[in-house]
């Protein structure tokens, strides 16, 4: 087994460190959001906009930081399998284009409430307000829903095959990956409601990312075959190499 260089330690902690905004961002965002989440005529109610933006502002930076997390893992495990570290930077991007579609349908919100004040039709506004939160509601299921359940599955297999944190984190991903997504297409059938029994399946996932999130930043990465930079190069964007070449 290949010690991590201190280069790879300081992108592992990048990486839990980018981990760790996601939750910061993510919990945030959904205690901003209460007031226009769960009060049915928020859109006709005259309390602070400034709750909600803010709210909008967290997740634009759960977006970058989602992003990041595969951005900054890409270099290393791509070389276990190029195929599925690709599957979860695009996993993760399109994961953070729901999460964005989301964020654009709560600030919809706020313009219709300021056209209410133009003297805009109550009724008619109160129900494009609900249909924008539903549509936010909707976004979260096919974000941290079907796009968490892949990026888990395919983030545990590559960390379980090259060893990179404990095996037991590894499995956290393989077996909590696929229960969200079957759970998130119970939630889409109707078997059940998003804020129920789907949050019990999400536990399994929720365990394996803070776990991820905690071991890399305490820990880094552990010695692992594809850490070896004499038979894989640096883990970088392959400008060093261009340059030797050209020289």
């Amino acid at each position: 087994m290949t010690q991590p260089s201190p280069h790879q330690q300081r992108r592992a902690r990048i990486f839990g460190l980018l981990f760790a905004l996601t939750f910061v961002t993510s919990i945030a965002a959904l205690l901003l959001y209460d007031p226009i989440l769960h009060q049915t005529d928020y859109i006709l109610g005259t309390g602070s906009e400034t709750r909600v933006q803010l709210g909008a502002l967290c997740e634009i930076f759960l977006a970058i930081t989602n992003i990041g997390t595969a951005v900054v893992l890409w270099p290393i495990v791509k070389r276990q399998s190029q195929t599925l570290a690709l599957t979860y930077v695009a996993s993760r991007i399109v994961e953070s284009l729901l999460i964005l579609v989301g964020v654009l349908s709560l600030l919809s919100v706020l313009t219709l409430r300021r056209d209410l004040a133009g003297g805009a039709d109550a009724g008619a506004l109160s129900l494009t307000g609900r249909a924008l939160v539903d549509l936010h509601d909707r976004t979260f299921l096919l974000g941290p829903g079907f796009c968490v359940g892949v990026n888990g599955l395919v983030l545990g297999w590559l960390f379980l095959k090259s060893g990179l944190v404990p095996r037991w984190i590894a499995m956290l991903g393989v077996v909590g990956g696929p229960l969200i997504f079957a759970s998130a297409i119970a939630v889409l059938l109707g078997a059940y409601e998003q804020d129920g029994a789907h949050f019990v399946f999400s536990i399994p996932e929720i365990a394996f990312e803070l776990s991820i999130t905690i071991y890399t930043l305490v820990k880094g990465f552990r010695p692992s075959p594809i850490l070896d930079e004499e038979r894989y190069g640096e883990a970088g964007d392959g400008s060093q190499q261009a340059v030797l070449a050209a020289a």
